[in-house]
């Protein structure tokens, strides 16, 4: 049995670092593990059709090769204002090692790539998360994890039973869970947290000089038993975190309440009929609003059908469940229902008087095979919208309006309304799958334009970055110039990462939020192009200074 080498963080049951568990795997290399291997190949050989393209894994979808330690003083076209002094930092799949058989863009090891800013320099650094998924495999040299591309059709299920052969042989070790953490990130009782929805929490450090460690895993002494969502909510004024877990066994939803010293209440299990993925869900200041909607997990239909594990179902109705957020069970969620959809993001929601309203990007009939094998050169299946929707507590009714022509997503506003009343909702502009061509500024005061086919200025559309031909980007943060709600909620700046393809080169870009000028605030350059990836968070001067403590 073999122990992998594992950096070992400061353990203060005192302190912010309590419940951070050394993640410290024990995978085995013997014949044992020769012989799953020698199997695996001949059923990917009798069995995988190799000639299928890998398209998330070229262009600027290819992982990059190594880490880049603190890389300083980059050169910075125009100037870094003194509010985003702190440290940019994006997470997203970066595979260590090629696939056996398939991939899909959410299989790829988590790398963070940091824009560390002070007094108007910046560095760059991009690290691997240290998760006991990536440790063990390079113990092994290569991918030895099941991936979701593999999931389809009678290969899926044969993959599926190949993990489970070298987890009951002792091959892999999956006592620490097997998730990439590569979604998300979040700040939290004094840590930066790295997240993928099908396991628990990595603890991150970020150094003074920019540079990202790994402490290990978060489990909240113990009392986190479940996966946790890539998308928590931080209510800006209490300081508490609000989370939730999916499952395939009962109960598919589980509810949690994280105070703000970081101690994990109860569970609240949430009662829905089938396994369903919930990528996201919105809290306001009284409610937690969960979203029952029809992708669900169904590894028969996978073999019957070749079909993704999860597939959505466009005869049901979409239901969202509005519980008041300190339950201790599910007795007082009221279900509402609204014609079927799929919603990946939300970007806020609120309250006013009897209802309570959700802003989110909707989307019909989505099909997660289209980020497996080939992409398409223009949205079909992901036409994402934003809507508002309203859930009336009184009435029992639901309603939904258009606010956008598609395609938007990664939607973000200032989190200082979090769970509040807000006007602006940023969003990313999309033309192909994956593929950011702009950020949109929707002001949700005004009303959306008629006759528009595509996202341009006018109505309800404010202002419009868009990254010119070739250039592709990411979700992009708010940062404000004061913190809070005493200033203009849309005074403050937008900060992103740019690829050009044109060119092999990447950058950050910041932008000014009030504005939306097409002349960006600073542009900074980096040493080496940044892979696409998911989402973005920004860790503020404060922040960085409170987890140092670490």
């Amino acid at each position: 049995m073999a122990e992998v080498e594992v950096e070992k963080p400061s353990y203060d049951h005192g302190g912010a670092a309590k419940g951070i568990v050394t993640v410290n795997p024990k995978p085995n290399k013997g014949l044992t593990s020769k012989l799953v291997d020698w199997f695996e190949s001949v059923i990917v050989k009798f069995m995988y059709d190799s000639s299928q393209p890998h398209h998330y894994l070229s262009g600027n979808f290819a992982p990059v090769r190594d880490e880049t330690p603190p890389t300083k003083d980059l050169p910075v076209i125009g100037s870094l204002p003194e509010c985003l002094n702190g440290e940019f930092v994006r997470v997203g799949p970066n595979p260590k090692f090629a696939p056996v058989a398939g991939y899909h863009w959410f299989d790829g090891d988590g790398m963070i790539h940091g824009l560390r800013i002070k007094d108007g320099k910046a560095t760059y650094v991009s690290r691997y998360i240290r998760t006991s998924r990536i440790k063990q495999e390079e113990y092994f040299g290569g991918a030895k994890f099941m991936k979701i591309g593999d999931l389809k059709g009678l290969f899926g299920l044969l993959m599926v039973n190949m993990q489970i052969l070298r987890a009951k042989l002792k091959v892999l070790d999956l006592s620490f869970g097997n998730g990439t953490a590569n979604t998300a990130l979040v700040y939290h009782h004094g840590k930066l947290l790295a997240l993928s929805e099908a396991d628990k929490p990595y603890a991150l450090k970020v150094l003074e000089d920019g540079d990202l460690q790994t402490l290990g895993m978060l489990d909240y002494d113990k009392r986190l038993a479940h996966s946790f969502t890539a998308h928590p909510k931080v209510d800006p004024f209490t300081g508490e975190m609000f989370t939730f877990g999916y499952a395939h066994t009962p109960p598919y939803i589980t509810y949690r309440v994280i105070s703000k010293d970081g101690f994990m209440h109860d569970p609240v299990p949430i009662t829905v009929p089938d396994p369903i993925m919930m990528h996201d869900f919105a809290i306001t200041e009284n409610y937690a609003i969960f979203m029952d909607l029809p992708l669900i997990f169904r590894p028969k239909e996978m073999v019957k059908e070749k079909k993704l594990i999860f597939s959505f179902d466009a005869t049901r109705k979409a239901r969202f469940g509005v519980l008041p957020r300190y339950a201790k069970d599910e007795l007082l969620i009221k279900w509402f229902e609204l014609p079927n959809c799929f919603i990946f993001h939300n970007a806020n929601a609120w309250e006013e008087e009897d209802e309570v309203v959700l802003i989110t990007c909707r989307l019909e009939n989505p099909d997660l095979d289209m980020v497996s094998g080939a992409v398409k050169e223009k949205l079909e299946n992901f036409s994402n919208e934003l809507y508002e929707m309203r859930f009336n507590l009184k009435t029992g009714l639901a309603s939904q309006r258009k606010l956008s022509e598609s395609a938007v997503d990664f939607p973000r506003v200032n989190e200082s309304y979090t769970g509040r009343k807000q006007r602006y909702v940023y969003g990313t502009r999309l033309d192909s799958i994956a593929k950011v061509t702009g950020i949109v500024k929707f002001d949700l005061h005004a009303e959306p334009e008629s006759g528009k086919t595509r996202l341009e200025v006018g109505g309800n559309v404010q202002g419009l970055y868009d990254l010119g031909p070739g250039r592709f980007g990411s979700e992009a943060i708010f940062v404000p110039k004061v913190p809070g709600i005493t200033s203009e909620e849309d005074d403050g700046y937008l900060i992103l990462f740019v690829h050009d393809e044109n060119t092999g080169k990447s950058a950050v870009h910041v932008i000014d939020a009030k504005t939306m000028s097409s002349d960006p605030v600073a542009v900074v350059d980096l040493p080496h192009r940044v892979p696409y990836g998911f989402h973005a968070f920004f860790v503020t001067e404060e922040q960085l200074q409170e987890q140092a403590k670490l």
